[in-house]
């Protein structure tokens, strides 16, 4: 199946870059452009790509902004915001994961791991390098503890799927997480797909900051915020 992606920034040659390098990619077709981020919503709503690139800064509406508008539409409920920046700085990383985004890459990427990324978020993965998920623990650490009624949204959760969230949104892979659960990669991944299901979220980016709003971790990142310990595979 080929992946649909509508390129996001206020500089044609910027978009005629990424255009040429994204056209390499047999699974991989770019159906739309926008210099500003109302064209983007516009666009994205008129050709409803599965994927957006996204630049943070842009005329008028920025790119934070307008990731949040698109993320929030109930008619564009499949389509993924990779948002893209020159500036890899802690409030652009919080900022556009807490907009929705599924992921955060600088203009540097290479061309390879550009496609891939498109790839990687299509499938409804989350592009959160350690670096990334790093700062957002740092950032959700000084928070107060959050409200009951909250927390209480984890209730729909086995401790299984707890731990394995728990466990990703502390950085880790789904390979990771097996290794550390003497559990299949691919039950660890059934997990995590649940988790998302059953508690709404769009992704699993949107997951690990839920994670983080509901006090799944405690500050610092380590453990289960209350409750009893994992069930056994």
């Amino acid at each position: 199946m080929t992946i649909k992606v509508l390129l996001a920034d206020d500089q044609a040659l910027v978009r005629a870059g990424f255009s040429s390098l994204l056209a390499r990619a047999e699974d991989i077709e770019v159906v739309g452009e926008a210099g500003t981020g109302d064209e983007a919503v516009r666009t994205a709503r008129t050709v409803r790509p599965d994927v957006v690139l996204m630049d943070i800064r842009m005329p008028g509406t920025d790119g934070l902004t307008a990731t949040r508008t698109i993320t929030e539409d109930p008619g564009l409920t499949g389509c993924r915001v990779i948002v893209l920046t020159t500036f890899e700085t802690d409030e652009y990383v919080f900022a556009a994961l807490s907009a929705g985004a599924s992921g955060f890459l600088t203009k540097e990427i290479e061309p390879d791991g550009l496609r891939q990324a498109v790839r990687s978020v299509a499938a409804g993965d989350a592009l959160l390098s350690p670096g990334a998920t790093r700062r957002v623990i740092e950032r959700f650490a000084h928070r107060p503890a959050p409200p009951v009624d909250t927390a209480e949204r984890l209730a729909v959760l086995t401790a299984r799927e707890r731990e394995v969230t728990r466990l990703i949104a502390t950085g880790l892979s789904n390979t990771q997480s097996a290794a550390q659960l003497f559990i299949s990669p691919l039950t660890a991944k059934t997990h995590v797909t649940r988790a998302i299901a059953k508690l709404g979220v769009r992704d699993r980016a949107q997951l690990v900051i839920l994670a983080y709003e509901t006090g799944l971790i405690r500050t610092g990142g380590q453990g289960l915020s209350g409750g009893s310990g994992p069930d056994r595979p």
